[in-house]
């Protein structure tokens, strides 16, 4: 086995790909708060590209951690001098290893707040990113707002210069670069949400006005928040996955990342110093986000509701299983030609037809082993934001709609808590006490569940879907998953 670290990259095989270019000689440019799987099979990796290129050496990438468990990744990464393997699976099996050389350095913030600060109140800085995941925004549960009576947040406004979260960390830096007539960074979130630059303003800003009126007005003002859509099927790295790396590249790698093969990476072309040309590396810079995330909320991720309530009450339990079923192949194909392309406006550079072949050919990788149970988590925040905007553009022009009805009936289903064996469904959501409460009486009142209002607003008077709906959770209950779909494709 060959240990990864600079010294070793010499000694690695042909099979792996490593840094083309002179690591000493890349400078930082880029501060990036929650350094995960995706950042590093991501946004990481077009970085890394572009050095490739000789390009953009002036960009590396000083990662930061802020939470407890992020204290491994800077023990395992500085062990490796912040070397780590990307590993691209394709459908046929054959792995494609990659050694990323982009960040060159990692912090942990809770061991030296000040530190993280002063890097990105370096004006060599010119970009913050963050994957911090949704639950990272700290947003209030019943108001939707930047929740200012967190505890860790009141006492960065009482303590700017120790802070403990990411707001804190961030808007000390841009305090100081204020102060010392420094350009403002650019904050990009690179977070799968729809419009996360946005959230981001609100958050960052509602932090920064809290602090200080004036600093909260000259962030607003100064500070740019681009939007991104970002897609990439990143798995959570297993033992086995780095055993495997292990065994068959003879590559000794403590935190490994693994991928599909796919990437796409949409940005809005605004930030305050510069970026690095991130176009050479095939992401799309555009003026508009907008039309690019709803092709993928309404295609990409409602079709994996589609296929996981259906799927896992079928018998499946991986959504590649389910995608090599012609069925179930024709039922998302279906939704998304008939129902989800129509709500769709003109997206420049963008083939649909070829889009929508490429999710379930995605979808079916065997590889990555993406799990029904992991796609049905969550629904009460997935199907509102991803599926009913389809039923109610939909509902509005007139257009066909009843499959996506179908698929709010198969939630339903599932929210009752077991499968048609009679075997029990573990649901995961933050709802979850109330969801299958509801669900137990789905059976005599079958609309109770799309009554619900603060999922589903006043959906239930829509005479269109509410029979739709009904009919589908009619045929789940009496002929099961496979029946109802069946009927669902003739139709």
């Amino acid at each position: 086995m060959t240990r990864l670290n600079n010294a070793n990259l010499d000694r690695l095989g042909c099979e792996v790909a490593t840094p083309g270019y002179a690591r000493g000689a890349v400078t930082p440019g880029i501060v990036h708060i929650g350094v995960g799987g995706f950042h590093r099979a991501h946004q990481a990796m077009y970085l890394d590209t572009l050095m490739q290129r000789g390009e953009a050496l002036d960009w590396g990438i000083i990662g930061v951690g802020v939470m407890p468990g992020d204290r491994r990744m800077q023990q395992s990464l500085a062990a490796q001098d912040h070397l780590y393997t990307l590993v691209v699976k394709h459908p046929d099996g054959s792995l494609e290893p990659r050694v990323i050389g982009s960040m060159i350095d990692y912090r942990f913030a809770p061991d030296d707040p000040e530190a993280v600060i002063e890097a990105m109140a370096d004006p060599a800085i010119r970009i913050v990113s963050l994957t911090v995941t949704e639950g990272g925004y700290n947003i209030h549960p019943a108001s939707g707002e930047f929740n200012l009576d967190d505890p860790d947040v009141c006492h960065d406004l009482a303590e700017p210069g120790l802070p403990r979260t990411s707001f804190g960390l961030v808007v000390e830096a841009l305090a100081r670069r204020r102060q010392r007539g420094v350009v403002p960074f650019t904050v990009m979130s690179c977070d799968n949400i729809q419009s996360n630059g946005d959230l981001a303003r609100r958050m960052f800003g509602t932090f920064a006005r809290a602090r200080d009126a004036e600093l909260g007005a000259w962030v607003a003002s100064e500070v740019p928040f681009p939007n991104a859509m970002v897609d990439r099927i990143t798995p959570v790295t297993t033992p086995a996955d780095i055993d495997e790396l292990e065994q068959r590249f003879g590559v000794e790698d403590a935190w490994p990342v693994v991928c599909e093969p796919f990437t796409q990476w949409v940005l809005e072309d605004r930030f305050a110093a510069g970026r690095p040309a991130l176009d050479h590396a095939g992401v799309q810079l555009v003026e508009d986000v907008e039309p690019y995330e709803l092709m993928k909320l309404r295609l990409l991720n409602a079709s994996h509701q589609a296929l996981c309530y259906f799927g896992y009450l079928a018998g499946y339990r991986y959504a590649h299983e389910v995608c090599r079923d012609p069925l179930f192949v024709d039922f998302l194909m279906d939704y998304m030609v008939k129902e989800a392309s129509p709500t769709l406006a003109p997206l420049p550079g963008v083939d649909l037809a070829r889009y929508r072949r490429g999710l379930i050919e995605r979808f079916a990788n065997p590889e990555i082993k993406d799990t029904l149970a992991r796609l049905c988590a969550e629904s009460s925040d997935r199907i509102p934001k991803w599926l009913l905007p389809v039923i109610r553009d939909q509902l509005a022009r007139g257009g066909e709609m009843h499959r996506a009805a179908a698929v709010v009936a198969s939630w339903a289903r599932y929210a009752e808590g077991t499968d048609e064996d009679g075997e029990p469904i573990e649901v995961v959501d933050r709802l979850k006490g109330e969801l299958m409460a509801v669900a137990a009486g789905n059976r005599e009142r079958p609309t109770a569940f799309i009554e619900q209002h603060a999922l589903f607003g006043d959906m239930a008077s829509q005479a269109r879907f509410r029979e739709a709906y009904r009919a589908a959770l009619e045929s789940l209950h009496e002929r099961g998953a496979r029946a109802t779909l069946e009927t669902l494709v003739r139709a």
